[in-house]
């Protein structure tokens, strides 16, 4: 399972739908997310961005 910080799915009518700080996994029928609002699953889907953002390791 993926972490994002940032998830948009975007579906096939073009319509998109944006969570933050969630838990997904990509499968062949479409994706399925956890977030604190509970659990979603989507087999309409078109594409997804995930963002991850981490913090720089000092050198």
């Amino acid at each position: 399972m993926q972490h994002a910080d940032t998830l948009t799915v975007v579906h096939h009518d073009d319509t998109r739908t944006r969570y933050t700080d969630v838990r997904y996994q990509l499968h062949r029928g479409g994706i399925r997310i956890w977030s604190e609002d509970g659990e979603y699953a989507f087999t309409d889907i078109l594409m997804t961005h995930a963002y991850r953002q981490r913090e720089a390791k000092a050198s």
